[in-house]
């Protein structure tokens, strides 16, 4: 199989809904449906599905994190080239998305990136029935926190984006519980997969979505495939759009 050039800085999307952000969803797994290795998704995608990951950012005003996703592999809106920087700077955006994480414990460790690196701005979407001792620690490590209501965490910050930090596009890059709650809520519109030529195993599994309950076939959420690349390194990317 040859590789076929791939470049995500040219993808186009449909203006948002009147009501919310356009909200995609962005993933690796495994051949055998795993997400996770040793506690975080590196290994599972290549140097093109990291490149990859940073040219999608780029169309995003936001990029959001789970508290699991956060403590296993960091949150952040990074993009690591000048050249992807430049691209939002010449079409009005700012050099960076902003990075967001949605919590309901608040334990979120202080060494990670999104708390030391100035380089892009973030915030905190924590439960409002997180202890005020857990609010007051992650304020005073410099991000604002925004209280949400426990059990629609997701929805009401998706709300908060759009209405005070003005954005059009949010990206969602794990965990599962998060994934799931905005599918469920039917808030999400395209979900990007990159399928890596690996076998996980183990003895559980850790798979893109989770919700509360079993699946059923009442509750299975329907998508179209808008297109698929294969690459020489033995991975499948796709495009989805919720239907």
């Amino acid at each position: 199989m040859s590789d076929q050039p791939i470049d995500y800085t040219t993808l186009e999307f449909p203006p948002p809904p009147p009501d919310r952000p356009y909200v995609a969803i962005n993933m690796v797994m495994s051949a055998d449906g795993q997400t996770v290795v040793e506690g975080t998704e590196r290994g599972l995608g290549s140097e093109l599905d990291q490149r990859l990951m940073r040219e999608l950012r780029v169309h995003f005003d936001v990029i959001v994190n789970g508290g699991g996703t956060f403590r296993a592999s960091g949150t952040s809106a990074r993009l690591g080239r000048e050249d992807l920087e430049q691209w939002r700077v010449k079409r009005g955006m700012s050099r960076a998305p902003i990075a967001a994480v949605v919590t309901r414990s608040g334990n979120l460790p202080a060494e990670r990136r999104f708390f030391t690196d100035i380089s892009f701005e973030a915030l905190v979407y924590l439960s409002d029935e997180a202890p005020e001792q857990v609010r007051e620690h992650l304020q005073s490590l410099g991000r604002p926190v925004v209280s949400v209501p426990s059990g629609d965490e997701a929805v009401a910050a998706l709300a908060h984006m759009r209405d005070k930090l003005g954005a059009r596009r949010v990206l969602v890059e794990g965990g599962a519980a998060l994934n799931g709650s905005l599918l469920r809520a039917g808030l999400v519109d395209e979900y990007f997969l990159t399928l890596a030529p690996r076998v996980v195993g183990g003895e559980r599994s850790y798979g893109a979505v989770a919700w509360d309950g079993p699946g059923s076939r009442s509750s299975l959420i329907e998508m179209e495939l808008l297109s698929v690349k294969h690459a020489a390194t033995g991975e499948m990317f796709l495009r989805y759009r919720l239907t």
